[in-house]
């Protein structure tokens, strides 16, 4: 519902912030110019319970009390649609608050954007099967904590120092060469035994103990391999219990397990986000008791948006057993994608959203849902559109997360300088998923820069991953004349950084004329609206733009002297740039479909083809180029083309010489077609055989 058809309540904070009522109704088109309260949440409170009442969905200007408007639209019975915008930390507490209104009304713009389509949902099912892995003394005494709340199992990657329980009240396994995989309940963990011991049929009736000659066992039930000098009176001492087997030490054993707890040093799964129901939280104690709270919390059904997904058609991981691009698999950082054949495919129940691999996608195959770059489109266009009907200038949107980000500005709009007036925050799950297409379209919808926050923690291939993107829309910008640094990456974990590094920046150079399109949510086809819209009104015109290596756009480049016009490179393009032609030997390109993926240049038998990565804007692009042509070769036998004459030569010159084409009529076998050829081996067997007979 657009925001002219709801009522919105301002507040200026006990007059802590300038809000023009007049101002902000203009600039939204709300008609009526809007109330502007002082005390909405406390002596003013009448104001709000009547909005309540009539008959609109409300917005409210402050996320302060929002519990408080939430607890009053439930009592009232209220059946329409409450919003929070934060105009406060975001906007008017700043140095530059008095000149805030652009981005007051950029922020409350949000409210009258649709909410994003619903996503399918991966379900989990965890009935507290926990998996306690690590040293004896931290393993059993959480597992003593947990064993009411949990299904509790152990096992010990160590035990020189510890007991186990008199009591066996749960499995305690012991083993080395620990393999994980899975998520939350659904773990497969696999280890070898490392002890002779087995934990689980031992009756802990300390027999072993008592028979060792060299004190090689303790109350932890596991043989000390520095002291054991292989008497064996243990085995006998254990006698038909069969607890104790010396050939068993290195048997495999396989379970599965809902959630993990992983005690160990260094944790056993090394990724930037493991997956959810595993926790590693090291050897600190507080950390330990702060893990096993949440696992507590990790029984029972869960869901989670499926993130993304891959549209096997565009992906170019692969063609025939030939790799070509593995971007989404490399940038992952809790290794949900894998290869699956021809295409790469996404595990819904490991993604974890950051969007990486939407934004190193070069073909589009990706496709990112949470939101949509076409949901960010529908922001970002808002905002900046209603920023610049309110008299704003240079607007820079600051992309940031949900949690640590929205905390850093939250932060320096109460203790530090705020915001400067001209930069509009923008909160996105992950801020990862700023790829090419979201980024050039801000620019297009008229922003003059983008800034993408990010935390020290934020995996180093995602950065690296933006880097690039950065760096490619950076110079496409930058030769269409667009001045100034556009793109910024900032990493900021307290607000005195942040602080600094905002109020540094200087504004870019930015469209004379703001898009109105919507973007698509096809990725190619968005950076194509993009493309055209800032090289339709840049201050410079460029046909050519080289980039940099990797980047999506470029050409094919063919030595003809090389090329058989095999065609496999066509066979191979998954994007349709190379093209065959059915009835004559001819291969066409289209760069506009090009995203250097480098399929063909693998694929190519004769090493024909070269990548030039470049942007080639204009209606040449998207024509197609005879990269070559050949004359056909006719079949001897029924004057068929079937090849080209090229091919074949080279090929009668390369197998001439082998003893399988020994004779004039196996080389001239090989100058016919394929039914031809088949037909005149028939004849030639039927004539051999005739031979024979007589």
């Amino acid at each position: 519902m657009p925001i002219q058809n709801k009522t919105l309540k301002l507040c200026n904070c006990n007059g802590t912030m300038a809000v023009d009522g007049a101002a902000l109704s203009k600039a939204l088109k709300l008609g009526a110019p809007a109330q502007v309260c002082g005390a909405l949440c406390r002596q003013e409170i009448n104001s709000f319970n009547a909005a309540l009442q009539g008959g609109n969905d409300v917005v409210v200007s402050c996320t302060q009390e929002a519990p408080l408007f939430q607890e009053l639209a439930e009592e009232s019975g209220f059946s329409g649609r409450l919003q929070f915008v934060n105009i406060r930390e975001q906007a008017g507490w700043s140095a530059e608050g008095k000149l805030a209104q652009p981005k007051m009304a950029a922020l409350l713009a949000l409210a009258g954007v649709p909410d994003p389509e619903p996503v399918p949902v991966a379900s989990f099912q965890s009935d507290g099967a926990l998996l306690i892995i690590g040293p004896a003394e931290a393993a059993l005494y959480w597992a003593e904590q947990l064993k009411e709340q949990l299904d509790v199992s152990v096992l010990l990657t160590s035990a020189r120092h510890g007991q186990l329980p008199v009591r066996h009240e749960y499995p305690v396994f012991s083993g080395k060469s620990i393999l994980i995989s899975g998520f939350i309940g659904k773990f497969n963990v696999t280890w070898q035994h490392e002890n002779p011991i087995d934990l689980e049929l031992c009756t802990r009736c300390n027999a072993c103990i008592r028979a060792c000659p060299e004190g090689a066992i303790g109350y932890a039930y596991q043989i000390d391999s520095d002291k054991c000098r292989d008497h064996r009176a243990c085995v006998a001492a254990c006698g038909s219990i069969g607890a104790i087997d010396f050939n068993r030490t290195e048997n495999a054993r396989d379970e599965r397990y809902d959630i993990v707890l992983d005690l160990s040093a260094a944790p056993l799964i090394r990724l930037p986000h493991p997956p959810q129901g595993y926790l590693a939280p090291g050897r600190d104690p507080l950390d330990q008791a702060k893990a096993a709270q949440e696992l507590i919390s990790l029984v029972g059904e869960f869901e989670k948006p499926r993130y993304a997904e891959i549209k096997a058609s565009l992906c170019a991981h692969s063609r025939n057993q030939v790799v070509g691009c593995s971007q989404c698999i490399d940038v992952c950082s809790s290794g949900a994608i894998r290869s699956a054949g021809n295409s790469a495919e996404i595990d819904p129940h490991l993604c974890l959203g950051c969007g990486g691999c939407h934004t190193v996608c070069p073909t589009g195959a990706v496709r990112y849902a949470y939101p949509r770059p076409s949901d960010m489109g529908l922001r970002t266009r808002a905002m900046l559109h209603a920023y610049a009907a309110a008299g704003g200038k240079d607007g820079c949107l600051l992309f940031h997360d949900g949690k640590a980000g929205r905390e850093l500005l939250m932060r320096l709009g109460q203790q530090g300088k705020g915001l400067p007036a001209r930069v509009i925050p923008i909160e996105m799950h992950d801020v990862a998923a700023t790829g090419l297409d979201v980024l050039l379209g801000a620019v297009s919808f008229g922003a003059s820069q983008c800034v993408i926050l990010y935390q020290p923690a934020e995996p180093e291939s995602y950065i690296e991953a933006l880097r690039k993107q950065i760096g490619f829309g950076e110079t496409i910008l930058n030769a269409l004349g667009y001045a100034g640094r556009h793109f910024v990456l900032l990493e900021a974990d307290d607000h005195a950084a942040l602080q600094e590094a905002v109020w540094a920046l200087k504004p870019a150079a930015a469209v004379r004329e703001a898009a109105a399109f919507n973007l698509p949510e096809e990725k190619r086809r968005a950076l194509e609206f993009a493309l055209d819209h800032l090289a339709k009104h840049a201050p410079q015109t460029q046909e050519l733009i080289p980039l940099a290596p990797g980047a999506p756009f470029g050409l094919v480049k063919l030595d003809k002297a090389k090329c058989t016009l095999c065609l496999s490179c066509a066979g191979a393009c998954p994007s349709r740039a190379l093209l065959d032609t059915p009835d004559l030997p001819r291969l066409k390109f289209i760069e506009r479909n090009c995203v250097q993926c480098g399929l063909c240049v693998k694929t190519c038998p004769e090493d024909a083809l070269s990548l030039e990565p470049r942007l080639l804007l204009g209606a040449e692009a998207r024509q197609e180029k005879v990269l070559n042509e050949a004359e056909p070769f006719n079949c001897v036998r029924c004057g068929k083309a079937f090849a080209t004459r090229q091919m074949i030569e080279a090929m009668v010159g390369r197998l001439s010489g082998h003893s399988m084409f020994a004779g004039v009529e196996a080389l001239k076998r090989l100058q016919m077609c394929a039914d031809c050829r088949v037909i005149d081996m028939m004849e030639s067997k039927s004539r051999e055989t005739t031979i024979f007979d007589l």
